[in-house]
Parts: C-alpha cells; sequence; structure tokens
C-alpha cells in the first residue's frame, strides 16, 4: 500500500487552477466516455472514518489491478474541485450532505436543500447535480453515518427510553449538548420539537459529539448529546444511541465519488462495489473504535475488516 500525501491548501490550489472540469455552461451534456485510469488518486477528508474508507477503497482497487495513492484534503471547497479536475479520481463521501453541497454550490447559498431522509430521491438528486461536472456517483452501501443522539444508558433504562419517540412520549424536559447551530438547524431542536414533540429546554453549545459534550451528559449535567451514528466512543462514557425511528436525520449514507473521465469504468464501480455488499453502520463504527482507542493504523484495520469479509486475499 503506497503512503497518504499530504498535500496544503495552496497546492491543491494551484494544481486546480491549471485544469478544468467540464464547462458548466454545458450543464447536461457531457459526454466524456468513463474512463479507467491505471494509477487512480484517492482522497480522504483527513478524518478517522474518512481514512478508512480510503484505505478500504485503495485496497480494492489495488486487488483489481489498478495502482493507488492515496493523498488528504481536509475541506471539501478544496477537494470537489480537485475531483472535477481530475487531480483526485475517487473521494468518499455523504449523499445528502454532498448533494445538498452541491446543490448550494450550484444553485447559492439560499438554495431549497434537496438531501432528505428518502435515499433514492437524494441520490436521483445528487446525480442531476453530480453528472454536469464530469462526476459519476456510485451504488450506496448501507452504511450510513448521520446525526444521532445519545443519553446514558442508565437513564434509557430508568425511563424505558429506546426510540427518540420514547422519549417525545415521556414528557421529560431535556437539556441537549449540540453544536450552538443546533437551535436552527431542521435535523436539531426544532425537529427533534416538531417530529418527536421531545420537551428541549435548552441547548448547550459543547460542539457535535465533543468529549466535553459526551461528559456533560454522563455527569448529568445535560440529558442528551448529538453526535453521530458511527461514533465509537459512547461506551466509554456509558452512552447509548435513540433511534431515529421517524426518520428526521437525512440518508447520509457512504457512496464513492468518482471523476468520469479517469475512473467512472465498470472496473472501478465493481471492484468499490463489492464492499456495498458487507459495510454496515457498526462496521464502521467498530473500525473508528479501533482506530481512535485502540491506536491501529487506518490501513491495517481496513486491510484486517477486507480479508475477514473474504474481499482480499
Amino acid at each position: 500500500m503506497r503512503g497518504r500525501t499530504a498535500i496544503t491548501a495552496a497546492g491543491l490550489l494551484a494544481l486546480t487552477a491549471c485544469s478544468t472540469g467540464p464547462s458548466l455552461e454545458n450543464r447536461g451534456a457531457v459526454t466524456a466516455s468513463p474512463g479507467d485510469s491505471h494509477h487512480l488518486t484517492i482522497g480522504t477528508a483527513g478524518f478517522t472514518e474518512s481514512d478508512l474508507l480510503a484505505q478500504l477503497y485503495a485496497q480494492l482497487l489495488n486487488q483489481a489491478g489498478y495502482k493507488t495513492s492515496i493523498i488528504t484534503v481536509a475541506n471539501r471547497e478544496l477537494y470537489e474541485p480537485a475531483l472535477e479536475a481530475g487531480q483526485i479520481d475517487v473521494v468518499p463521501e455523504y449523499a445528502a450532505t454532498l448533494a445538498d453541497w452541491l446543490n448550494a454550490k450550484t444553485h447559492g447559498a439560499d438554495a431549497k436543500p434537496v438531501g432528505s431522509p428518502d435515499l433514492d430521491a437524494t441520490m436521483k438528486a445528487l446525480r442531476n447535480l453530480a453528472a454536469p461536472r464530469g462526476l459519476t456517483v456510485l451504488p450506496p452501501g448501507r452504511a450510513v453515518d448521520q446525526n444521532a443522539f445519545a443519553v446514558t444508558a442508565d437513564y434509557a433504562r430508568r425511563h424505558h427510553l429506546k426510540t427518540l419517540s420514547d422519549l417525545g412520549a415521556s414528557k421529560l424536559k431535556v437539556r441537549l449538548a449540540a453544536g450552538d447551530e443546533c437551535v436552527q438547524r431542521p435535523y436539531c431542536e426544532p425537529g427533534l420539537k416538531k417530529v418527536y414533540g421531545i420537551d428541549i429546554t435548552g441547548v448547550d453549545p459543547k460542539g457535535v459529539g465533543t468529549t466535553q459534550a459526551k461528559r456533560a451528559v454522563q455527569d448529568g449535567r445535560d440529558q442528551m448529546v448529538l453526535t453521530t451514528s458511527t461514533d465509537a466512543t459512547l461506551d466509554r462514557f456509558g452512552l447509548v444511541l435513540l433511534a431515529d425511528d421517524k426518520h428526521l436525520q437525512n440518508a447520509d449514507h457512504v457512496v464513492p465519488v468518482v471523476n468520469r473521465a479517469r475512473a467512472g469504468s465498470a472496473g472501478v464501480a465493481k471492484a468499490l462495489g463489492r464492499l456495498n455488499d458487507v459495510l454496515t453502520t457498526a462496521d464502521l463504527a467498530d473500525m473508528n473504535r479501533q482506530v481512535d482507542s485502540w491506536r491501529r493504523l487506518p490501513a491495517e484495520v481496513a486491510r484486517t475488516y477486507l480479508q475477514d469479509k473474504g474481499l482480499l486475499k
């Protein structure tokens, strides 16, 4: 496995300035044939889960006969244009988040969001936005990394809580540890009140899934924390997720996004598609735990996982 190459923002801007993707003046008329470059550059956003997904992609592509390298670009504002320009060939993404990001980039920051809890509708919108930019969105798998809400296991046990609906029906008063934007975001405080009838008495602005936020819930200062569905550290704080049984959160399924002209071939799609048959949200959380808590390297964790699933010799 080739080592990861770090790339600076300035360096990537210089690369993308020298190369252009398909003109959006010809939106809907992109005619480039799907490409099959022998060497593929895989981008990672630099956080644990993105690093793991990039390693999974690289190792599957290596086995399929491609040469791969991995670069870290922590900012979507940089790596997405680089993907369009062919400086990056493959990136692991999240369906609803990327759909809304491309929609805002195309139609303006005030554009109505197109990501939704409906995976089919989200994927259709995403592909319609990606295609004019020379990007192909491969099929999503089962793994989802979306916003999620956790309480202490003791709190859940005492109040018989398994779902967010249970919490709403309990009429308990809830102080929520989350990012300060939670008071406005429809998936957060407004949605919890409207969809689930949860009595949110206030938002404690400690961030999304931070150690500080989790400790506030662990210590009883807050009753619930906003985190993610693949958070690998909940056990450490005695926390459990409450199921989003009414599907408040958007369909942020993991999807590979490729530069069509360089990596849009059936060979790439087949190699990466093998992951869709096995990778689950729980698998992602477990691999995150191995890296974050056990200090294993993403490449090692990815290799072991693929071997255990019979996808790597």
